[in-house]
């Protein structure tokens, strides 16, 4: 670290506290400190001059200008006669703390250090030092406790203007945060009050749900019980128009009915009446289970559905029931979605992770990454000539992702258009029912 000397002043009398003040102004001013940090560094070093003259006269005020690396610094060490007692008093260190960015009082001595960094500007070398000490010789002032009390009282009204001048801002700034803070709180009560219309409406929603759902199941089933009568010829034959035409009131039935009871799932969860009956889950059984339940859909000419082995994933706690439909509706999406080629089920464990991953894979149309989470949303479909004529509910992903979250998983999907999709469903080995909130 290297310390360079500015100015070396005697403390021998009152006088030389208010020369000390000027030159500390002055060299402060030829380092280039604003005007407010000149007076700040003045009052501090006059603090402590005052202080150690009290002590006893016959001391030093050692100005230096100190280069650290990280910038220079003004130093001034203050200090009392040869021979001075005790330390010097607590209101010039407190001073000097609270002006300088830097204080040091010397343990058991009567002297005290200060720094304050010199401002951003061009290095102040040798050359630039030497030139400041001519300027402190040729200016050389006289100890005028007159003048300087004439100076500090123009400093003060200056401080003290500048300081009316920032309470006037603070002032303004507070009526204006002020009324701020009253738009803000209207705002909150304007939000609070349409999410309160939101709840409400949303509730409203979920019981016409439920019992829409529930009124129109009956007549459904009536409707498909009699379709079947007539197509079993159970009141006598029918004519070829007579059964194509049943047979399109079947399927509108059947399309009708799965509406009805995807709404009536949806409205459940969202009204927190689905209850999960976790018990243990054999992937194999499950697997067979969708097998047979799926065979009818797949054209054997068209796609194959196959199931992957799963000898290797060991039973797990879930709720099957759940779990197949969320599989049954990936699978039958997948079916509806591949002209040509594959739809794989597989499952597989994460035995680090704790997780079930059942994946399944397809070879079909894809999905554009702008569509992703689209799917996922109630009543989206995607514009497609295979959507136009696979007609759906646009309820069947958006009923996986929240059943996949009442199990305590995720649901997941990868595509890539015109090369296939896979559709992935994680479960916890374990299922924790979700804690009750509290009052």
């Amino acid at each position: 670290m290297k310390t360079q000397r500015v100015l070396n002043l005697a403390l021998d009398n009152d006088q030389d506290v208010v020369l000390v003040r000027q030159r500390a102004r002055q060299v402060s001013q030829l380092l280039g400190f604003s005007q407010q940090d000149q007076v700040r560094i003045a009052t501090a070093v006059s603090e402590a001059a005052r202080a150690a003259c009290q002590l006893r006269f016959g001391g030093r005020a050692v100005f230096q200008l100190r280069d650290g690396g990280r910038g220079q610094q003004l130093e001034v060490t203050v200090g009392a006669g040869p021979g001075a007692g005790g330390e010097l008093q607590h209101d010039a260190v407190v001073t000097a703390h609270r002006l300088m960015d830097q204080c040091e009082a010397a343990a058991g001595a009567p002297s005290i250090t200060m720094c304050k960094a010199v401002p951003p500007q061009d290095y102040i070398d040798g050359a630039r030092l030497l030139e400041i000490g001519n300027q402190l010789a040729k200016d050389s002032p006289v100890a005028n406790t007159y003048l300087e009390v004439h100076l500090q009282n123009r400093e003060l009204a200056a401080t003290l203007a500048e300081l009316r001048e920032r309470q006037e801002d603070l002032l303004s700034l507070t009526r204006e945060l002020e009324d701020t803070n009253r738009g803000i709180v209207a705002l909150y009560a304007e939000i609070e009050d349409k999410a309160e219309r939101l709840r409400k409406a949303d509730e409203m929603k979920s019981r016409f749900l439920s019992n829409t759902s529930h009124e129109l199941r009956t007549p459904l089933s009536s409707i498909r019980a009699l379709a079947q009568l007539l197509l079993g010829r159970m009141d006598g034959d029918l004519t070829l128009e007579q059964e194509r035409q049943v047979k399109y009131i079947e399927t509108a039935a059947n399309d009708l009915s799965e509406l009805v009871n995807d709404l009536l799932d949806l409205a459940k969860i969202e009204a927190g009446k689905v209850e999960v009956f976790p018990a243990p889950v054999v992937v194999e059984n499950l697997f067979r289970a969708l097998k047979g339940m799926l065979r009818p859909l797949v054209d054997d000419d068209r796609v194959e559905l196959v199931f992957e082995s799963v000898d290797d994933v060991a039973p797990f706690d879930s709720d099957e029931g759940k779990i197949a439909q969320i599989l049954r509706n990936f699978i039958s999406n997948a079916l509806k979605f591949t002209e040509q080629g594959t739809v794989r089920v597989l499952a597989s464990e994460d035995a680090a992770g704790g997780e079930i991953r059942f994946q399944v894979v397809d070879t079909g149309i894809g999905i554009s990454p702008d569509n992703l989470q689209l799917i996922f949303e109630e009543f989206s479909q995607i514009e497609h000539p295979l959507q136009r004529r696979s007609k759906g509910t646009g309820l069947g992903l958006p009923l996986c992702r929240k059943l996949a979250d009442l199990l305590g998983g995720r649901v997941e999907v990868e595509s890539r258009v015109g090369q296939g999709s896979t559709f992935s469903l994680i479960l916890p080995r374990r299922f924790t029912p979700p804690a009750e909130p509290s009052n």
